[in-house]
């Protein structure tokens, strides 16, 4: 009997071919998706870099100047230019001429607007500025007077809102002038300080002789008038030919320059000669001048440097006057100065027709060009910085219009210490605003990113071991039982919202931790030694009672131990306070170590952060660990290693990618955290290793300042760029935990 033949099988049937054809369909579809899914984030990070790049480039841009216009000079020509300057909008200048004449004409092309002289007595003899932005002028004359006049403007609109600005000139104290000299001695030098509560007036007569006088500003009860009184101020004995005379803010001190060499320094409280500067080493000083906030001396010289002076408190309690920064021009000498009105920033002119621009605190050099033909006379710059007028010594006017949008910035200001005004030393220091107009922000990165460092460090020295530990535990120890409950409770944990945290963290844990400090030490020593106490007890019961707990359930008697250790040493930290720390830890460690405590510190973030991280670390951790094949397990406890020689020399090592990388996933949500920190650190952007002080991250900064930082604005800018360090700091870190985790594979992954 004949064997039946195997039925012949057709796979080209219509309904395979249907088939196949759905198949490859969904193949492609989904190859595609999962392509375009990647490469779509790839270009979403990419997207985000570079927009990053575009908010935060401008700030390293050079400045650049434009030349708009070119013409005579307006009014006359006979006498010499002492002060330009320019109002609000840079549509009318000011033109101060030595003899007293005031010329106002349009910056566009130079069309006289209107003149005419100070009504001061006989011939006038000198002139000075108070500050550019007060628009305050000092006139001297010849009969020991000084008339103080301030140029001011008004806003005219027509019926068609044309605007019309209408200068003047207003005298604030009056027309009636000031008495310098009693005996009526000519002024040849004039130099004018003016504040809310006095007026400083430092005067030459023609044999180069001193005087200083201060009139005190009272307000007349019934009128609201201002009343000066008049007293005059002894100065000490000074050697050389005084040439100029400069005075602080706060009228504490007078520089006085002698010989164009020497720099007397006196302090105008006690009227004493505090300390005399050779500057012979630096060149002939040819310019003296004030920067912004009156604290800081600006010598230029012959030898076309600048360098930037001011009072720094040394060693000894005592203030003297310290080179800061120097600026180097190519300039062959330095004859003219314009300082800026709302930053530190100033413009420097030369003999030779070159102009550079400057910014102190960066001390960055944002232009150095030869931009006029012929010698500079005297320059200014408009109050919002953006239009600059050059006056040559051949009688023209040149008009720039200078772009020069974020000059605060260099890399020195960011990552260096900078020296700033007021303080002892250089320091890294973050503070981007204040109430005062003659503030300087200060944007150095270092405490932000050191602060980033700092929490995410503490935060990690709670979390990596708890997490890890927990991990181990529950993944190769526990009962398959047990882990079904505890593994989903520590997941859930990841589900709070981190602002809940931050909220607990400052409101409630961190007053706690203050009121019980000693406690939580004593805590971290009690609990462990209670629980090898406890399985030291728990190993030498007798057998029946040992085995009564099924295997895998051992964590679960040391939660009562864990309990109890904890409510001990919270017990009996407060008599062992009155003991060996005079009932406060915290007071003694202000007031003995000299160490300060914050009440929200690095310790309150390191528990909330922790507790935030632990269940991302735990999770991928305890997902590497229980992946890893029985069979290597069941085959290292069959050749006779014990459960734990299996879990170091096995089973580790096999998971050790996984455990990496959640470790450094851990650490990239720790860096960039930013409520947690907002609400628990203090907020104090400081550089301090100290765990009981705050710190401010680079996430906390940016949720904090970006709601107040003008859109486009340096501040707004350098926001950006803290975002764009933490989105380097996120790939850095990623990048190499991607690296160690293919060698860890490479080298276990054959296990």
């Amino acid at each position: 009997m004949s064997r039946p033949s195997t039925p012949e099988l057709n796979f080209d049937t219509p309904a395979l071919k249907r088939y196949r054809l759905r198949r490859a369909v969904k193949d492609k579809l989904a190859s595609w998706s999962i392509g375009l899914g990647g490469v779509s984030i790839i270009g979403a990070v990419l997207l985000i870099f570079f927009y990053l790049l575009y908010e935060v480039a401008p700030m390293f841009v050079p400045a650049d100047v434009k030349k708009l216009n070119e013409y005579s000079l307006p009014g006359s020509q006979a006498q010499e230019t002492v002060m330009l300057a320019m109002e609000e909008q840079a549509e009318v200048a000011l033109r101060v001429q030595k003899g007293g004449d005031l010329t106002f004409f349009r910056v566009e092309d130079g069309r006289l607007i209107k003149s005419e002289h100070v009504p001061l007595s006989g011939n006038v003899t000198s002139f000075d500025l108070n500050t550019p932005a007060s628009r305050k002028m000092a006139f001297a004359n010849d009969q020991g007077q000084v008339l103080l006049a301030k140029h001011n403007y008004r806003l005219k609109y027509d019926e068609n809102t044309n605007r019309t600005i209408i200068p003047r000139i207003d005298y604030p104290y009056g027309q009636e002038p000031l008495t310098v000299f009693d005996d009526g001695r000519a002024i040849k030098y004039i130099s004018i300080r003016d504040s809310d509560s006095a007026i400083l007036i430092s005067a030459l007569d023609e044999s180069g002789a001193p005087k200083v006088v201060r009139y005190t500003k009272e307000e007349d009860f019934l009128s609201g008038d201002i009343v000066l009184e008049r007293e005059s101020v002894n100065l000490p004995m000074m050697s050389g030919t005084i040439n100029q005379i400069e005075v602080d803010q706060a009228m504490n001190w007078m520089f006085v320059l002698a010989d164009n060499r020497l720099l007397h320094v006196i302090n105008l409280r006690s009227e004493t000669l505090e300390q005399t500067v050779n500057l012979s080493d630096h060149g002939e000083i040819t310019q003296l001048s004030m920067l912004l906030g009156e604290n800081s001396l600006l010598v230029g010289t012959n030898k076309g440097d600048v360098s930037q002076w001011f009072m720094v408190r040394g060693e000894d309690n005592q203030k003297r006057l310290q080179r800061i920064r120097t600026f180097d021009t190519e300039a062959q000498t330095v004859v003219a100065m314009s300082t800026e009105q709302r930053r530190k920033g100033f413009f420097v002119a030369g003999n030779d027709g070159r102009i550079a621009i400057f910014h102190s605190t960066a001390h960055r050099n944002l232009l150095d060009e030869d931009l006029v033909d012929g010698e500079v006379n005297t320059l200014t710059i408009s109050p919002r910085a953006k239009d600059l007028l050059v006056e040559t010594k051949d009688g023209r006017i040149v008009h720039f219009k200078v772009d020069n949008p974020h000059p605060e910035i260099s890399w020195k200001s960011m990552w260096d210490e900078v020296w700033y005004e007021g303080y002892e030393e250089p320091e890294y220091t973050w503070q981007s605003s204040s109430s005062s107009s003659d503030f300087e922000p200060k944007y150095s990165l270092v405490p932000l990113a050191f602060g980033t460092l700092k929490g995410a460090f503490y935060a990690m020295l709670l979390a990596a071991p708890l997490a890890i530990a927990g991990a181990v535990y529950t993944a190769y120890f526990m009962a398959p039982a047990m882990r079904r409950k505890v593994k989903p409770i520590i997941e859930l944990m990841e589900a709070l919202p981190t602002v809940i945290l931050g909220f607990l963290a400052g409101l409630a844990l961190a007053p706690f931790i203050e009121n019980n400090l000693l406690g939580i030490f004593a805590m971290l020593v009690i609990m462990p030694m209670a629980m090898l106490a406890f399985g030291f007890m728990w190993v030498n019961l007798p057998a029946k009672i040992r085995h009564s707990l099924p295997d895998g359930w051992d964590a679960l008697p040391l939660i009562p131990v864990i309990i109890l250790s904890v409510w001990f040493a919270i017990e009996v930290s407060p008599t062992f306070e009155m003991w060996f720390f005079g009932g406060s830890m915290t007071q003694w460690l202000n007031n003995d170590l000299g160490v300060d405590f914050s009440q929200r510190n690095a310790l309150i973030v390191g528990l909330a952060m922790g507790f935030a991280v632990i269940p991302t670390i735990f999770s991928i951790a305890e997902d590497a660990i229980f992946s890893v094949p029985k069979s290597l397990s069941y085959g290292s406890l069959a050749l006779g290693a014990t459960p734990w020689q299996t879990m170091v020399k096995v089973v580790l090592p096999t998971a050790s990618p996984g455990i990496f990388s959640a470790l450094m996933i851990g650490l990239g949500r720790a860096v960039g955290e930013t409520m947690i920190v907002l609400m628990a650190t203090g907020n104090t952007p400081i550089t301090d290793i100290n765990i009981f002080e705050g710190m401010r991250t680079l996430a906390a900064n940016i949720a904090v300042e970006i709601p107040e930082s003008a859109v486009g604005s340096t501040h707004y800018r350098i926001l950006f760029l803290t975002g764009f360090v933490l989105f380097l700091f996120t790939f850095i870190f990623n990048t190499i935990a991607e690296t160690v985790r293919h060698r860890l594979r490479s080298k276990y992954g054959q296990l």
